[in-house]
C-alpha cells in the first residue's frame, strides 16, 4: 500500500517529489485530506494558530516523520506523546536562517538609529535631527547560537562591532570563537550593548530573562527577542522599559498574537513586528528543498536531517 504524505504546500507547486508515495494536501483546515491512520509522513502545517498542528496526532498511528516547517518545535512537542515511539520529529533547520537574521539585523538597527521615531515624525511633517546610537563599536550578545545564531553573527561581521560573545546550551569552540554555556550569561550580561535571542523555546530557556537577566543588563543596553515569546517574563521587561533603562525589539511576544491594548504596544522603547522573522520570499523555495530532499531520504530508507526528538527514545 503506497504511503500518505501530508503536505501544507499543494504537491503540484514542489518540483522533485519523489515517486511511490501518495502526496495528500493539508493546511490546518477543518476536513483531513484521507484518513490521518494512513498517513506516514507528516509534514505539519506552517504560522498556524497554537493547537491546529497537533490535531491529527492523536489519530495518527502509522506515522514515521513528523517534519515542521519552523526552527522551533515547541508548538508539536505538546502532541509527542499521543504517538507511538520510534517518531522522528524533524525540524526546519537551513529554512530560515537567512530570513529571520535579516529581521535581526533590520530590528538592531532600526532602534538604534531611531527608524521609529523618524516613521513617526514623517507622518508630523517634523524634521527630527540628533544624535543616535550606532551599531559600530557595541559589544553584542547572542544568547542562542544554533543555526539562527550563527547566522545573525555572519551578517554582523561587517559593522565593526568591538565584541561579539555567544551562548549555546553547552560550551564549545567555533571558528569565530568560544561559545559560553547558559551557566556562564550572569557575567556576560553587564558587558553587553545589544542582547539577540535566537534561542529555542525548551523547559531550560522558558523565562530565562527574569527581572534577574534583565537587572543584569547594562543601563541603555537593547535587547532584541526573535526567539520565541515565553523566553522573555512580559510583566518584568515591562517594569524595565517602563523605567527607561532598556530599550528592546520584539518579533515574538507572550501573549502572541499580542492583544489591542497591551502595555507592550505602549511602552516606551519597544519596536514590535508580528512574527515575521521567518515568513518572506525565501521561505517557499527552501521549504520546497527540504521537503524534497527529506522524502527522497524517506523514500530511499536513508537517514533524515534534522532529526531533533524520536519518541519513546
Amino acid at each position: 500500500m503506497t504511503a500518505d504524505v501530508w503536505l501544507p504546500i499543494a504537491p503540484e507547486e514542489i518540483e522533485g517529489l519523489p515517486e511511490g508515495l501518495r502526496y495528500l494536501f493539508w493546511d490546518g483546515g477543518e476536513e483531513f485530506p484521507a484518513d490521518p491512520a494512513d498517513c506516514s509522513f507528516y509534514v505539519v502545517p506552517y504560522m498556524k494558530p497554537a493547537g491546529i498542528g497537533v490535531r491529527p496526532l492523536p489519530e495518527m498511528t502509522s506515522v514515521e516523520v513528523v517534519q515542521t516547517l519552523s526552527a522551533g518545535i515547541d508548538h508539536v512537542q505538546q502532541g509527542l506523546h499521543h504517538l507511538r515511539p520510534g517518531v522522528r520529529l524533524c525540524n526546519a533547520r537551513g529554512v530560515h536562517e537567512a530570513s529571520t537574521a535579516e529581521l535581526t539585523l533590520t530590528l538592531v538597527l532600526a532602534s538604534l538609529r531611531g527608524i521609529p521615531d523618524f516613521v513617526r515624525a514623517q507622518e508630523r511633517g517634523e524634521w527630527l535631527g540628533g544624535f543616535r546610537p550606532a551599531l559600530a563599536d557595541k559589544s553584542v550578545l547572542i544568547v542562542g547560537y544554533g543555526s539562527i545564531g550563527e547566522a545573525i553573527e555572519d551578517r554582523l561581521a561587517p559593522f565593526e562591532l568591538a565584541r561579539v560573545a555567544r551562548v549555546a546550551r553547552s560550551k564549545r569552540t567555533t571558528a569565530r570563537g568560544p561559545v559560553h554555556p547558559l551557566t556562564e550569561l550572569p557575567s556576560l550580561l553587564p558587558h553587553a550593548d545589544v542582547v539577540i535571542l535566537s534561542t529555542p523555546l525548551t523547559e531550560e530557556t522558558r523565562g530565562l530573562v527574569d527581572a534577574e537577566f534583565l537587572g543584569r543588563m547594562k543601563d541603555g543596553a537593547l535587547l532584541v527577542n526573535v526567539a520565541r515569546g515565553p523566553v522573555v517574563d512580559t510583566k518584568a521587561l515591562l517594569a524595565e522599559l517602563d523605567s527607561g533603562r532598556v530599550t528592546a525589539a520584539l518579533d515574538v511576544t507572550d501573549p502572541e498574537p499580542l492583544p489591542p491594548g497591551h502595555p507592550l504596544w505602549q511602552a516606551p522603547g519597544v519596536l514590535i513586528s508580528p512574527h515575521v522573522g521567518g515568513p518572506t520570499s525565501a521561505f517557499l523555495p527552501r521549504a520546497k528543498r527540504l521537503l524534497v530532499d527529506q522524502l527522497t531520504r524517506f523514500v530511499n530508507h536513508e537517514p533524515l536531517r534534522n532529526v531533533i526528538v524520536t519518541t519513546g527514545a
